[in-house]
């Protein structure tokens, strides 16, 4: 039963991550109207760069993709959590109010780690 459900927040988490990085190509995504002007501000700065966000979604279909397979999800989780960080301080820092989806994702990345840690393991001995 813990697997089942473990595969639907996978599936799940790896579809939004899919969906962010797809928006981040295409643009389909409408800016909400409520957004803070600072977000709005740091938008356009990744914008301006130009290669940021190409790279960012990328990293996300490829790290939502990996989650949603068993075999590849320990190297999602691993993908994911660097894009998930920024996520994090984002919130904090600009718009609280989208904290409990943040907590909501780190904990189901949290629970993908915890339950492939043997995975990890060979990184961190010596």
């Amino acid at each position: 039963m813990k697997s089942k459900i473990l595969f639907v927040l996978c599936l799940l988490t790896g579809l939004i991550f899919i969906n962010a990085g797809l928006d981040k190509f295409l643009h389909y995504m409408p800016v909400p109207k409520e957004m803070p002007a600072k977000m709005v501000k740091v938008g356009m700065a990744f914008m301006e760069i130009g290669w940021l966000l190409p790279l960012v979604g990328a990293m996300e279909m490829l790290g939502g993709l990996l989650l949603i397979f068993p075999r590849t999800r320990a190297l999602g989780a691993v993908v994911i959590t660097p894009i998930l960080t920024g996520i994090l301080l984002t919130n904090i820092s600009m718009a609280p109010s989208g904290l409990p989806i943040v907590f909501a994702l780190i904990a189901i990345i949290l629970w993908v780690i915890i339950d492939n840690r043997e995975k990890y393991l060979p990184m961190i001995r010596k």
